[in-house]
């Protein structure tokens, strides 16, 4: 009896369609990474807001900024993962292959403007206004670089992203493959998201600072 040859879970075209994929090695943190992924547009976007109007709404980019600690490390914790899951010569990791060449040449600067941007900010709620002049010209500098970075590496991500949600909470069929552990992918997504929400409400006493000499700079009352 001919066996039947079996695609890779996230191969186009008809055979992968026709014939599901048991997931391979990969396919786990794949979806994991895309999940979280998705969990960081929505704080990203009100953190893009909060530039528009950072005066009015300081307390707000503080809040979000901290919020996102522990989903941002769950993202980079399965990337890094991957990346030296690769680098070692896993074979499920080799076989799936690497990034493109552009993406790869992206990623350390992702992390790196990653760690700079929330170290800085951290540090910056903990000195206050009186080492701004030291500090926030790190915060600043390596905010837009993160921005920048982080919108193409996004954008360069986002149908995959999407399409790896989508799969795995897509309802059953013969063309979607299951991959064990979406409850407990989705778990840990929730639980960094609840743990941002808990750290940020801890770090609101450190925001008096920064709100009160916002609040002297621009003359309010």
């Amino acid at each position: 009896m001919q066996m039947l040859q079996r695609e890779h879970p996230f191969a186009s075209g008809p055979g992968a369609a026709r014939v599901p994929a048991e997931p391979d090695a990969t396919a786990g943190n794949e979806r994991l990474t895309a999940l979280a992924g998705a969990s960081l547009l929505v704080p990203l976007a009100v953190i893009g807001v909060t530039l528009l109007r950072l005066h009015g709404l300081l307390s707000v980019h503080l809040f979000v900024g901290m919020l996102l600690v522990p989903p941002v490390l769950l993202k980079l914790g399965t990337t890094v993962y991957r990346f030296a899951r690769y680098y070692t010569g896993n074979v499920g990791y080799r076989l799936r292959g690497a990034p493109p060449l552009a993406m790869r040449a992206l990623g350390p600067a992702v992390v790196l403007t990653t760690v700079i941007v929330f170290a800085s900010g951290i540090a910056l709620l903990y000195t206050g206004p009186s080492e701004r002049s030291t500090l926030v010209p790190i915060h600043k500098v390596s905010f837009i670089a993160w921005i920048v970075f982080t919108a193409v590496h996004v954008l360069a991500h986002l149908l995959d992203m999407f399409d790896g949600v989508s799969r795995d909470f897509a309802r059953r069929s013969a063309a979607v493959v299951r991959v064990p552990g979406r409850e407990l992918r989705a778990l840990a997504v929730g639980f960094t998201l609840v743990v941002g929400v808990a750290l940020a409400v801890l770090f609101i006493p450190e925001f008096s600072s920064w709100t009160q000499w916002n609040a002297h700079q621009h003359g309010d009352h």
